[in-house]
């Protein structure tokens, strides 16, 4: 299974009771291994977890701290991108990832995380 296929598979997992806006992600360490999650609601909204850092901090539970590429997929034409939150939890455990966007039937746009986040707060501004 491929890193958009991992995703996809993610996203028939999703809780969105309240937006329908199901997103599935799949994160590759760098060793190979794929850590998948879905986004999961709440009646608040502002507790919802994205799809991407479930992914994530799941394979950060596990130990893995090196990070090749993260794919999302959404039912969307247009690709849709990681959020706000999610860009800096990925930068911060993951680098200059590629980032690859999906919808339920192809591949809609790759990119370099710095691309899409070019001004990231991180350790080095912490000295």
């Amino acid at each position: 299974m491929d890193l958009l296929d991992a995703a996809r598979h993610a996203r028939e997992f999703a809780v969105a009771d309240y937006s329908h806006f199901k997103v599935g992600a799949a994160i590759e360490a760098a060793d190979g291994q794929v850590f998948t999650g879905c986004n999961v609601e709440n009646a608040t909204f502002g507790l919802t977890v994205c799809a991407e850092r479930v992914a994530l901090l799941k394979a950060l539970s596990e130990g893995v701290r090196g990070f090749r590429r993260v794919a999302v997929v959404a039912d969307t034409a247009e690709p849709t991108p990681p959020c706000g939150a999610c860009r800096q939890l990925l930068w911060e455990f993951g680098g200059d990832l590629e980032v690859i966007l999906g919808n339920l039937e192809r591949e809609t746009s790759r990119h370099c995380l710095s691309d899409l986040f070019p001004y990231p707060f991180d350790s080095r501004l912490l000295r």
